[in-house]
């Protein structure tokens, strides 16, 4: 499982001496806990399945696109490298992002079995893609494809 790959992977950094490379592994294995006893104080079973690794790499790996965004944008472009290399590393143990192309592919089989003609559509179409999508396609990019093909 991934949580187990990141865990063997904390060991092996930290025994080759990489802090960056264990800073980053700790943070995610404290995430990882964190909604571990969220799950737990809500009654529901703790162990996190491989599908919530996945969403809570996914959200860790935009929020740092995120900050480096604005860290650019600020002038701070050490910190915004920083974080640019931590998303490298968070996606390593993401699945290999989609290309425009295979994504358009997708959207518009969505949008075919949807029969989406209009902007109020647009969410069921979005659904529907996302289902295929999830975790090998940004979301972002995937609704501005999704507007392009309907003319929005």
């Amino acid at each position: 499982m991934l949580k187990e790959k990141i865990s063997s992977d904390l060991k092996e950094s930290l025994k080759a001496g990489d802090s960056f490379r264990s800073g980053v592994l700790r943070m995610l294995i404290s995430v990882f806990q964190n909604k571990e006893i969220e799950k737990r104080g809500s009654g529901k079973p703790a162990e996190l399945t491989e599908e919530e690794v996945m969403e809570i790499l996914i959200r860790e790996a935009k929020k740092r696109k995120e900050a480096a965004e604005i860290y650019s944008k600020g002038g701070r472009d050490d910190l915004s490298q920083k974080e640019i290399q931590e998303i490298e590393l968070i996606k390593k143990y993401l699945p290999e992002q989609l290309s425009e192309q295979e994504i358009e592919k997708i959207v518009k089989a969505a949008i075919e079995k949807t029969g989406a003609k209009e902007q109020k559509d647009f969410g069921r179409v979005m659904a529907e893609a996302m289902k295929e999508l999830k975790g090998k396609a940004d979301a972002k990019l995937t609704s501005e494809i999704i507007k392009k093909n309907m003319g929005l």
